[in-house]
């Protein structure tokens, strides 16, 4: 199948990968930087303040620390369901910025949707490949449906005024099963696979649980990850696996 998912999309590439192509530094300090001025003890009471352990060098508070721990660990987080780290970026992104430059890492912050993620950083030549830390994993045809689909709900509930926008569970697999190929006879296995794709969702915290196990409610990230320029291809590229013309196919 055809990868659907451009290479600047942070909803599934942000997994901190295993095989990073770093080189520890061993050498001094003095060493490394002979012009550095330390006489005058400048700043040292600062950095004396950020130390949480022996030999701290850090530069950031600890709750900025927390920030950047948990912005590394998810793929994006919210005001919603990372209040606290969401403040403490959203009032000073700076330092947060700087720590992922390092990583050749970006920091996108949506003030409008309340959302903060990272993604890989380009080089503005385009001729140069930065090594990363994230994981480059595509979104499967039953999770592009389902994306496409709550894009889709999340406008429409919110242009009628609706803040809270749920949806539910089994109207999505039945979402999924209307892109089903007239040729395609196993039932019980495509439904299988929405079901997980609508899990992995969850997971990915596009999706969260309600009290209702059967309602699920769509976060606002979902505006964030798919543009509306970005909705219209990828629908048009649904329509296209799917064998629909233009006046074809499901509705979202």
């Amino acid at each position: 199948m055809t990868d659907s998912r451009h290479e600047d999309e942070p909803l599934f590439t942000d997994s901190v990968a295993d095989d990073a192509d770093d080189e520890d530094f061993t050498g001094d300090l003095d060493d490394a930087f002979p012009d550095a001025d330390t006489d005058d003890g400048e700043g040292e009471g600062e950095r004396a303040t950020l130390a949480l352990f022996e030999g701290d060098t850090g530069g950031l508070s600890l709750a900025q620390r927390r920030a950047l721990v948990v912005l590394l660990k998810n793929r994006f987080i919210s005001a919603a369901q990372h209040p606290a780290e969401w403040r403490v970026i959203r009032e000073d992104p700076a330092p947060i910025k700087s720590r992922l430059n390092d990583m050749f890492l970006d920091l996108h912050l949506d003030l409008s949707y309340e959302v903060a993620f990272k993604r890989q950083a380009a080089s503005e030549s385009g001729g140069r490949e930065f090594p990363t830390l994230l994981l480059d994993t595509p979104y499967t045809r039953e999770e592009t449906i389902l994306l496409v689909f709550l894009r889709h709900r999340f406008q429409s509930e919110r242009a009628s005024g609706h803040e809270d926008v749920t949806v539910e569970r089994d109207d999505l697999v039945a979402h999924v099963a209307s892109f089903r190929p007239a040729h395609a006879t196993n039932r019980s296995g495509d439904e299988s696979r929405a079901n997980n794709a609508v899990d992995n969702l969850v997971k990915a915290k596009v999706l969260s649980k309600t009290n209702d196990a059967s309602r699920l409610r769509v976060s606002s990230v979902i505006a964030v990850l798919l543009p509306l320029q970005r909705l219209h291809e990828l629908w048009e590229w649904l329509k296209h696996q799917n064998g629909a013309t233009d006046d074809e196919g499901a509705e979202a």
